[in-house]
């Protein structure tokens, strides 16, 4: 990994001398590939504190969903740059709590993609930002922790009532996977929270494992009261 790294340093000026840096939000030139302009940093509207969901609980978002973030999460889940995937999961870190001393780390458990939906895609959204986090040092990824066994409808305009009725049964935790979120704390990762119906149906799964504790960790959390709705 450090060989990487030094890599990437060696490279940095021939990548940026070929591809200018830009912000992912705007377009404005900036200094480096891994950052946003001065401007659309300002605009990211950060939750001074975490927030609950259903069961108690905690939800560590790194932005609301505003129309900054919107243009990070489109460009990054539907224009193909994964690549921020790297930058949506170091804000999110700064918004997560340090693993806890003397404990095993959290498990990072990305929301599943049914399959035909991933292949469509070429990734899971959740499965990079889980696996960056990782990285960050924010606990162990374990991708294939939940399978979304029966393919849904994109959620995109449905209300609260109506999203927990498509994905009611539709997120199952793979039996393999059990053991290892046993007793453990549990940290759930998506892109964005829209009325919370996924990540419930997603800890109910985690539940039959019997955590320790669970969390969500989100790029952009959608207030209620918010006119911009996730796509």
């Amino acid at each position: 990994m450090a060989v990487v790294a030094q890599l990437a340093r060696q490279f940095a000026p021939v990548v940026d001398l070929l591809y200018p840096p830009r912000c992912p939000s705007c377009g404005a030139a900036i200094a480096s590939q891994a950052g946003l302009c001065s401007d659309c940093w300002s605009t990211l509207e950060v939750p001074e504190t975490s927030e609950s969901q259903g069961h108690a609980v905690p939800v560590y978002a790194a932005s609301y969903y505003n129309e900054t973030s919107r243009k990070l999460v489109l460009a990054y889940k539907h224009g193909g740059r994964i690549a921020l995937s790297r930058l949506l999961a170091r804000l999110m870190a700064a918004r997560l709590p340090d693993p806890p001393t003397g404990r095993p780390p959290p498990v990072l458990v990305p929301v599943p993609l049914h399959r035909w939906r991933l292949w469509n895609r070429g990734f899971n959204q959740a499965a990079l930002l889980a696996q960056e986090l990782a990285r960050f040092g924010k606990g162990e990824a374990l991708v294939g922790a939940l399978v979304r066994h029966r393919r849904t409808p994109n959620l995109g305009g449905l209300g609260r009532d109506a999203r927990e009725r498509v994905l009611r049964g539709a997120i199952r935790l793979d039996p393999a996977c059990a053991a290892r979120l046993a007793g453990r704390d549990v940290v759930l990762v998506d892109d964005v929270l829209t009325s919370g119906a996924t990540s419930r149906a997603c800890i109910s799964a985690i539940l039959a494992a019997s955590p320790a504790s669970i969390a969500v960790a989100c790029f952009a959390r959608v207030e209620e009261d918010h006119k911009l709705a996730p796509e």
